[in-house]
This record gives C-alpha cells, structure tokens and sequence, in this order.
C-alpha cells in the first residue's frame, strides 16, 4: 500500500486439525449450500466463491481459509468484539483474531487486481456510460466521478483533536473514483477527518502522480473541490448565484452524472453498515486496511450481480451515502483553473443532441 493506506470437508487438509462446531447457527447456515448468507454476511454465495477463488483455498492454519474468510465477513457485518464473534463460531478468541487479522491482510493483497483505473479500450464504455447518466453526449469523456465520505473511528487519545471533522465527530477519510456503473476505481484513504476534501486529494496518488484521468478525459465533482484542467482534470457545477440558463443546464447535467458516486457510498454503507454507521472499535492503525477490504469487496460483489438495493435496506442509510461540503478552497498553487474548459462543456450541454451515447 502508499501512502494513502494511512472446503465444506473438514478432513480434506491433513493440517486442518481444529474441531469445528456444526451444530452452531452460522456454521450450519454455511454449509447447508443453499441458505441465503447476506443476513449474516453480508454477500451472496457466488460473491463469498469469488472471493476465495481470489485469495485462495490453500489452508495456512488449522481452520481452514473459508472458515476464516466466513469469521471475518461476519466481523465486518456485525462490527461487534473479538469475543462476541468467538462465541458465534464457537472458536477460541485467539484463533478469531487470528484469522480476522490473516485474512483482510489477503483482501487487501488484492486491491491492484480489484480496484484500478479502466483499459484505454474500457475508457469508452465508462464515457458513453456517463453521458447516459447525465443525459448528454457532452459528458461522455467523463473518467470518473470523485467524492468522500468520512468513517467514524474511535480516535487515539494522542492528537484526537485531528481526527475531529467539521461535523464534529472523529473521523478517517475515503476519497473514492468510481466508474458509470459505481464501481470503485481508485482509492485513498487514511487522512484525518480534519482534512478538508480538495487537500486530500492534493495530497493523494491519484493528484501527484496525474495517471488518471488520461489525456481528453475528466473527472466530475462536487462543490467542494476546485475547477482544474491542470494537473488534473476536474469539472465542478458552477458556483450559485447561476449566470444563466445555459450554466443552470450544465449543474443539472453534472450532478445527475456524478451522483453515481454517492449511490457507491450508499452501498457500502448499506452493506457494510456496522463499520460506517458507528464508531469502528479497531485500534487506529488498522483502519485504512479495513476501509480498503470493504471497497475491494464492494467490487467483488458488483462483478457477481450482488448489489444491495440503498432505498430497501434500513432507514436513513441512504441519506447517510452523500456528505456536505464546506465553502471551496481556493485552488492550490501550480494549477490551471478549468473554467474555460467548463464553459464549453455548459455550451455542449444546451447544443442539439443526437443521443447516440445511448
């Protein structure tokens, strides 16, 4: 990581010496094959084979790969101690800590292979996905749409003060690309909740080393990130009071593109909710990896059809995927402004269309 990462037969490994419980809830569910898993874990089957197939199904403890991989998705979806998932598994709290720790340390190995920038070949269906978002071919070399969300943590006692975001509670950040079908494509996180949005991504790979979006394509955000066409390519909306009809045309096109990171956000949440809905309880140098193992698994889950429905889950998570902003700050120095670039895009918005982006 950078910088910004602040089998079912239990006798078929000779080394998986350790007496599992069947006759346990969870355990029973599991190896019934046909039962329903996203009550309990929070994926379908054809997702939890995925990802296994991913990280392998070569036992490296006596428990075996999947009952660890099932300890700790049920760590993630319950967000509930060490000794409360013990008890469900009826397994030893070390050997639960253990296989929670050894495998997000697997999922998160998998983050290059899962979450990573579109193919030139790709960058077409990405755009023509967009421009179908917004309602027009003006958007269709948009690269991505990019936001935050803020993950309450329990803070260090040592500089708390630094994970207190505007909202005034304690915070690690998520800075997040995703593509047309909400797919996360790049990933920062780790700054404090104190950061505010456009210094984060200042201050992130996706900023410094200016690989993506590739030449002749942007990304879209909200108003709390400048307007640049240089290091990188950002489009914002325009700034109320609106000028004119044309600019109150291209707001109302960005936001319908760009909201798809926000529905990203509303899923992971939804999915993962005891670990964005409160206080994630891990010691603060683990966080980041935690944070990462629910977008890498977020994408795992899109590639299998297994999409949590925002508006039919639990009430107020929906509302809980898009964050506020602050006033914008000013752009950073050594930038260019895209303003020029913003005011083509708004007069592309209000040209005649001939819709073959759909």
């Amino acid at each position: 990581m950078n910088a910004c990462f602040l089998s079912q037969n239990q006798n078929s490994d000779p080394r998986q010496y350790c007496q599992l419980n069947n006759s346990m809830p969870l355990l029973r569910l599991f190896f019934d094959g046909q039962s329903d898993m996203h009550a309990d874990f929070r994926l379908s089957r054809a997702s939890f084979n995925a990802l296994m197939d991913a990280i392998g199904r070569e036992a490296d403890h006596g428990w075996g790969p999947e009952i660890a991989c099932l300890v700790f998705l049920f760590w993630l979806a319950s967000g509930t101690s060490y000794r409360v998932v013990s008890r469900a598994f009826d397994m030893p709290w070390t050997s639960v800590h253990r296989a929670i720790h050894t495998t997000s340390s697997k999922v998160a190995s998998l983050f290059a292979q899962t979450v990573h920038h579109p193919s030139e070949q790709e960058m077409v269906n990405v755009g023509a996905g967009f421009a179908r978002l917004a309602g027009s071919a003006a958007f269709s070399r948009v690269a991505g749409s990019i936001d935050g969300c803020h993950v309450r943590v329990k803070p260090p006692a040592r500089d708390a003060d630094c994970y207190l975001n505007r909202k005034l509670f304690y915070s690690v950040q998520l800075q997040a690309v995703v593509d047309h079908t909400a797919k996360f494509i790049d990933v920062c996180v780790g700054y404090t909740g104190s950061v505010h949005d456009s210094r984060v991504l200042k201050n992130s790979p996706l900023y410094l080393e200016r690989k993506y979006p590739p030449p002749g394509y942007f990304l879209i955000g909200d108003g709390g990130y400048p307007c640049l066409s240089y290091p990188i390519t950002l489009m914002t909306p325009y700034r109320q009071p609106l000028r004119n009809q044309l600019q109150a045309a291209y707001n109302s096109r960005l936001t319908k593109a760009r909201v798809v990171v926000e529905r990203a956000f509303g899923i992971l949440k939804t999915r993962w909710r005891a670990i964005f809905l409160k206080a994630l309880e891990v010691d603060i140098r683990y966080v980041p990896e935690v944070i990462l193992c629910c977008t890498i698994l977020h994408n795992i889950c899109l590639s299998q059809g297994d999409v949590l429905d925002v508006l039919d889950d639990e009430d107020g998570i929906a509302g809980a995927a898009g964050e506020e902003h602050p006033e914008r700050e000013a752009a950073p120095p050594g930038t260019v402004s895209g303003a020029q670039e913003r005011d083509r895009l708004a007069g592309l918005c209000c040209a005649p269309q001939d819709h073959d982006y759909i």
